[in-house]
């Protein structure tokens, strides 16, 4: 292969990059070229499932994000960890394998958006999955990604019991016909190791010589001719470098870093980048727009007993033993993520399509990013799945090394106002039953005295945070605001794709690296067909 030269130029090796690389290379008579910003993920951090808690926050492998200030959140700034390495996302996330529920696909289909429903995208998850129960109706046991059950635990356990306490149905598969239930999580770990796009997909495929991996390679404005999409420009080091695509050029860079991409590029709001000084190739209003996440509410309490992450860390003897059981079995606390059990259920406004997702771990801590609780804590989080309020992403400037703007609008809605006390009195029902009751010394956040809806409402900039799940912002669909045809195809431009989670028209009801995985797998089918002719 010319340096720099393929048929297909992928921006940004995150999850669906990473798929999307291996997947389209397997074709030997087309030449990838997958450029990434940040660095290989070569730490020991990125294979031990625990170790998110060092990579989290390090501006080495995270963007290290942070939203303008949320007026429903009194203005507060949250931060967004977004991976930069290979992997992306996710190669720090907590490895959760939640597909969401087939209506969220239906939904998809139901706008316009044709093959994109649940019984066209379910082959998909399969096709990538490796489960380690092995194949079946909803599930493939022969793909590259490892899903895997955890090790129980004491607070975990407790959590299950009170969630049966309180009314709710156990289950052990939340994939599976019913998503509703309480339980333990199945992970993306292969034998005790992070298992993610990096090392299940793109490492075996780097042996392929029609592939060609670069890294630290910040993609700055994609190239055109006309409107016609002819490659790319990055910074690699102090050089300012292109990438020629005979063929198409697909952006996957994620909820931020590709609706920014394209803005900077001359894609997007007119009055945007006239404001900017960037010179029009197509004006295209959703560019940014539609960007949701899921908002959560959280309860903290301090442990009666010592079983918690704090209390391993705080301890050299029982950290000694945990990271010896971890180098000789692969098995401890270090071998799975901090949020390993969790519930989904349906609120008020949404019988028999749960609303609401639980994630229950033994870790205190105020927000993400910031170091764990200095004692024995727990918390347990509720969030909103599918979100009526919509938020934006657009350049300060055409700088395209700044950081992009990101407005969520959180609680803008009464609807989202509603439903983040219900969420909140959830958590607080499951806090008291007996089971979970006997391992709660006191609440420490927000603390017994917020009790009406107005002091959780008043409350709610301390306790709330987003579970890290932006979509949208490259909206797929055939109306206005779309940015993208059902094919992932940028509307009015050629040899241009988007290919990642900012093209769901909605955010799916659960965590999104199973959905991003699925998109990118379905893409790179579509990809090689149209290439065909």
């Amino acid at each position: 292969m010319e340096p720099y030269e393929a048929d297909v130029v992928v921006v940004g090796a995150g999850t669906a990059g990473c798929v999307l690389a291996a997947r389209l290379s397997e074709d030997p008579g087309l030449r990838v070229l997958l450029l990434e910003a940040g660095e290989a993920d070569r730490s020991i951090w990125f294979r031990v499932p625990s170790g998110m808690a060092k990579t989290i926050g390090n501006p080495r492998w995270d963007w290290c994000l942070k939203t303008e200030p949320i007026p429903g959140l009194n203005g507060e700034r949250i931060t967004y960890p977004r991976g930069k390495t290979l992997g992306g996302s996710g190669a720090i996330n907590g490895m959760l394998y939640i597909r969401g529920n087939p209506r969220d696909y239906d939904r998809w289909r139901d706008i316009g958006n044709e093959g994109w429903g649940w019984s066209d995208v379910l082959p998909y998850f399969k096709r990538s999955e490796a489960n380690v129960r092995g194949a079946g109706e909803l599930h493939g046991d022969c793909g590259p990604l490892t899903v895997s059950d955890i090790a129980r635990e004491e607070l975990g356990d407790a959590f299950v019991r009170a969630a049966a306490q309180a009314g709710y149905r156990l289950t052990s598969d939340f994939n599976g016909p019913s998503q509703e239930g309480a339980g333990y999580h199945q992970l993306m770990i292969r034998r005790g190791a992070r298992a993610c796009g990096a090392n299940a997909f793109l490492r075996p495929a780097m042996r392929r010589t029609n592939l060609r991996v670069l890294t630290s390679a910040q993609a700055t404005r994609v190239l055109f001719d006309g409107r016609r999409a002819t490659g790319v420009e990055f910074r690699r080091g102090a050089e300012t470098l292109a990438a020629k695509a005979r063929r198409e050029v697909v952006i996957a860079g994620g909820a931020f870093l590709s609706p920014q991409l394209l803005q900077l590029s001359g894609v997007g709001p007119s009055q945007l980048l006239s404001r900017h000084g960037i010179s029009i190739v197509a004006d295209s209003p959703g560019v940014g727009a539609n960007l949701q996440d899921h908002l959560q509410v959280r309860s903290v309490c301090r442990c009666t007993k010592r079983i918690t992450v704090y209390d391993m860390l705080s301890s050299r003897w029982r950290l000694t033993r945990e990271v010896a059981r971890y180098a000789l079995f692969r098995t401890g606390m270090l071998a799975g993520g901090p949020f390993r059990i969790g519930l989904f259920t349906c609120s008020s406004a949404s019988p028999g399509w749960p609303d609401l997702q639980v994630h229950f771990g033994a870790v205190g801590f105020r927000s993400a990013g910031e170091p764990f609780l200095p004692f024995s804590s727990f918390s347990l989080t509720t969030c909103l799945l599918r979100p009526s309020s919509r938020g934006r992403v657009e350049i300060g400037s055409s700088d395209p090394l700044a950081p992009p703007k990101i407005y969520p609008d959180f609680l803008s809605t009464e609807d989202e106002r509603r439903l983040i006390v219900e969420a909140f009195r959830l958590g607080r029902r499951l806090l008291a039953q007996p089971a979970l009751a006997a391992y709660v010394a006191e609440e420490v956040l927000p603390g017994p005295a917020c009790r009406t809806d107005a002091q959780i409402l008043e409350k709610v900039h301390e306790i709330a945070g987003t579970v890290h799940h932006p979509v949208g912002t490259c909206k797929m669909g055939n109306d206005a605001q779309a940015v993208v045809d059902a094919r992932l195809r940028v509307r009015g431009i050629g040899g241009l794709r988007v290919a990642d989670g900012s093209i769901m028209p909605y955010l799916v009801s659960g965590n999104t690296a199973a959905p991003i995985v699925m998109i990118a797998e379905k893409a790179s089918d579509m990809i090689r067909a149209d290439l065909r002719g």
